[in-house]
């Protein structure tokens, strides 16, 4: 329930199902070791995000609907109980369709977690807080992925398995669920009202749904095309070594990381129109100077500045539309969660370019998509 009062026992909970949520950004990871492992070419590494994202697509609408008779704790405990199963996959079978398998459970999973934490935690925080605490909660996801390729190489380097990294998450994800189902929260529901198939598609009939929405689509193709792409890009743009490439990814999580703690901060000053249109023209600038420079020292720093411009992206898109329509929070919620598969199509788009031509044009396509998100954040400035 929205209260005036921040109550950490019911938020803290709450806010850990991020950290569990952001164990979908080892697909990264996943392409850069299962290639090196298995010999797969650009486009069928990029089978792994496609393989976890492509459930947001086919189950967020219906989580939204189940959500709204099961309730959002009880949907979340679910979605990081599924999410323990598929990191527990590959872990115990290392072959390449157990691992399209347990990041399939993955996907499924955190789709799940994403359509319930985050009305869940509008719920449990001050209205007057959402986007700061949407943007925070970013924050958190950002440090769960941002430790996951260290972990990766600490664990090889110690134990000569980096898939001990899937195990101690399984465990985490474990420990979150009997947290989480500890905890007295107390959901807002709207009487005598239960979300539709039929009233969530209903709702991309409205023109300003449909343009966040699609902005959500874009956004996460973006985190996740640069996330699963990076490392390669890197390696064969500025000819550095595997290890430091991966660490080009946390670079990039740092940067996310950082922009979503000062996110929550600034968001309590600068409204959410403008904070959008900002951060969205730095993605662009980031983006296309990363494809043009020669220096790979620049390349780490522009690593950085592109995690920070997505940082807050999502958040602020959610937060809006939400905040727009507060009354359809089920339905929105599953639509915009459906919109993650942008997660599942935009990397294997740039992993197909990159193949036939070069890796340096395939991330063009992020660039397109900055640039729509851009003019949407524009529209929104002028309507708010």
């Amino acid at each position: 329930m929205t209260t005036e009062k921040i109550n950490i026992s019911r938020i803290s909970p709450v806010l850990m199902a991020f950290f569990v949520m952001s164990f979908v950004d080892l697909v990264g990871i996943g392409v850069d070791r299962v290639s090196k492992d298995m010999s797969l070419s650009a486009t069928v590494a990029q089978l792994i995000p496609s393989a976890a994202f492509l459930w947001f697509f086919i189950l967020s609408v219906p989580v939204g609907v189940m959500q709204s008779r099961l309730g959002k704790k009880n949907m979340l405990n679910i979605g990081m109980g599924v999410t323990a199963l598929g990191l527990l996959v590959p872990f115990l079978f290392y072959t390449f369709p157990m691992v399209l398998a347990g990041f399939a459970l993955l996907g499924i999973g955190n789709t799940i977690v994403q359509v319930s934490a985050n009305p869940l935690l509008v719920d449990v925080v001050p209205g007057n807080r959402a986007s700061s605490f949407l943007s925070f909660s970013q924050f958190v996801k950002a440090v769960g992925s941002m430790i996951g390729a260290p972990l990766a190489g600490f664990f090889a380097l110690q134990f000569g398995d980096w898939k001990i990294l899937f195990l101690v998450f399984g465990i985490v994800s474990i420990l979150s669920v009997l947290w989480l189902g500890s905890a007295k929260i107390e959901e807002r529901v709207t009487e005598g009202y239960k979300a539709t198939f039929t009233s969530s598609f209903k709702l991309l009939g409205n023109g300003f749904v449909l343009l966040m929405v699609l902005s959500i689509f874009l956004v996460v193709g973006v985190d996740v095309g640069f996330n699963s792409n990076s490392g390669q890009f890197l390696i064969k743009r500025f000819e550095i070594d595997q290890t430091a490439a991966e660490s080009g990814r946390s670079i990039y999580f740092l940067g996310r990381m950082l922009g979503t703690f000062a996110g929550a901060i600034l968001l309590t000053r600068i409204s959410t129109g403008k904070f959008f249109m900002w951060t969205s023209l730095l993605g662009i600038i980031c983006l296309t100077a990363i494809v043009l420079v020669k220096s790979s020292a620049m390349a780490w720093v522009l690593v950085f500045l592109i995690g920070l411009a997505v940082a807050n992206i999502w958040p602020l898109v959610f937060s809006i539309v939400i905040g727009r329509y507060p009354d359809k929070s089920n339905e929105i919620s599953g639509l915009v969660m459906m919109a993650i598969s942008g997660g599942a199509v935009i990397p294997l788009l740039v992993g197909w370019i990159s193949d036939i031509s070069n890796i340096a044009l395939g991330m063009t396509i992020l660039i397109a998509c900055m640039v729509y998100l851009w003019l949407v954040s524009v529209y929104c400035l002028k309507k708010q």
